[in-house]
């Protein structure tokens, strides 16, 4: 599926309780990657912390201080309310995510490359194709998390840009 996910299409940050206000990278899921990567998620989690609309299906009890890892080919989202209270660890497989993922990473290599040689309209067809890519991996993590955790598109795009950089082997 490509687009914004029709869940997703009404649902916009929050200044209240649906939101992120602390997000951290399990330390063990992280694989060490070269400066490209680390500026991804370093940008990333800047944006999501600046604009975010994140709420925990059954519960009214944001926000939240979220972490993100890797742990046996499942994403884990683990999500604490910043006011106390239980701790909410959601756990969805990764597989369905490959293809997408394995496609995003082809293209941001092509495009990290081509940045340093290549004309400017060749980056920009390569960026049409690796944002065409972020979108529908945007929109397959939504499907995962359906039920669980409901979140704008701008919230969706970032953490797929995290679960591909956590995932990063390159």
């Amino acid at each position: 599926m490509t687009g914004p996910h029709p869940d997703v299409d009404d649902a916009t940050p929050s200044p209240g309780t649906d939101r992120i206000v602390k997000l951290t990278l399990d330390p063990n899921s992280i694989a060490r990657g070269n400066a490209n990567i680390e500026h991804e998620r370093e940008v990333a989690i800047f944006d999501i912390l600046d604009a975010n609309m994140f709420r925990i299906e059954g519960r009214d009890d944001g926000p939240y201080e979220v972490e993100l890892g890797i742990t046996e080919d499942r994403l884990v989202v683990t999500a604490v309310p910043v006011a106390g209270g239980d701790k909410s660890a959601i756990a969805v497989a990764l597989p369905p995510l490959r293809r997408v993922m394995k496609d995003y990473f082809l293209v941001c290599e092509n495009y990290f490359q081509a940045i340093r040689t290549a004309p400017p309209i060749r980056i920009q067809q390569i960026d049409q194709g690796r944002r065409k890519l972020h979108d529908e991996g945007a929109s397959a993590l939504v499907d995962r998390l359906a039920g669980k955790i409901t979140m704008d598109n701008d919230t969706s795009r970032r953490l797929f840009t995290l679960v591909c950089a956590l995932h990063w082997k390159g």
